[in-house]
């Protein structure tokens, strides 16, 4: 499991939005968000970097946790 820390998200439309991206590299990847805690932990085989780059691509800053 990945964690990230992801700000910007506020709502269920950015919950979708960050969880199609990750899906969208990896279609079998879980994806679990926090909106409180502003984590997204992710269940997939790849790179950290991959998945950064498609959570960045939506319009949030994320790191690594």
């Amino acid at each position: 499991m990945q964690v990230f820390k992801v700000q910007g998200m506020t709502c269920g439309h950015c919950v979708k939005a960050v969880t199609r991206a990750v899906q969208e590299q990896d279609a079998k990847a879980q994806v679990e968000v926090d909106l409180a805690g502003k984590q997204v932990r992710v269940q997939s085989e790849l790179a950290a970097d991959t998945l950064l780059a498609a959570i960045r691509e939506e319009g949030y800053e994320a790191d690594l946790a």
